[in-house]
């Protein structure tokens, strides 16, 4: 089925269910991965990947196909997920930046967490950057995703996501060579 034809059918009445199963089945896992790669724990990322998935349904009926339904979706994920962020780094009376910094140094005895310690230590790499670089970093590098699309995600131009990701690399290489 196109996209085309799926946005046709989840803004249907008679075949939004069917539809909006499909959409799950086809986006619950990479949504998931982006969602944990922001907020690091997978009880979290499960909690806000259904907080999206709610947002979607409700709202379809309201997609402007100005962007791809994917673009659309991973920006109320991302969304979901600043907004998670923004309020536990205020509960916890922390900034940002070191509410990534506690995240990441809880992934190491995270169930869930099946990297190594190389894999940790480029996540730490990640957490010490500023936030705009974390997420475009996260999508580039984790997710694959293309400048295009983080570009429609985080609705910045494109020009804005390179020069985010070459800091952000030049960071982390920085980083790496400092603590190894």
């Amino acid at each position: 089925m196109t996209e085309e034809a799926l946005i046709q059918q989840l803004q249907e009445a008679k075949h939004k269910e069917k539809a909006f199963a499909l959409l799950v089945d086809l986006y619950k896992e990479r949504l998931y991965w982006h969602i944990r790669h922001l907020v690091k724990n997978h009880e979290d990322a499960n909690d806000l990947l259904q907080n999206t998935f709610i947002k979607v349904y409700k709202n379809i009926s309201s997609f402007k196909k100005q962007s791809k339904l994917y673009s659309w979706m991973y920006r109320i994920a991302t969304n979901e997920s600043l907004t998670f962020l923004t309020k536990k780094a205020k509960t916890l009376h922390l900034s940002y930046e070191h509410l990534q910094v506690s995240l990441v140094n809880k992934l190491a005895t995270d169930p869930y967490f099946d990297g190594n310690e190389a894999l940790l230590q480029l996540h730490k790499a990640v957490a010490s950057l500023p936030e705009r670089q974390q997420q475009v970093f996260q999508m580039k590098y984790f997710e694959n995703l293309t400048y295009k699309s983080i570009a429609e995600i985080l609705e910045i131009n494109e020009g804005t996501v390179k020069a985010n990701y070459h800091h952000a690399t030049k960071k982390i290489e920085k980083y790496l060579a400092i603590t190894h």
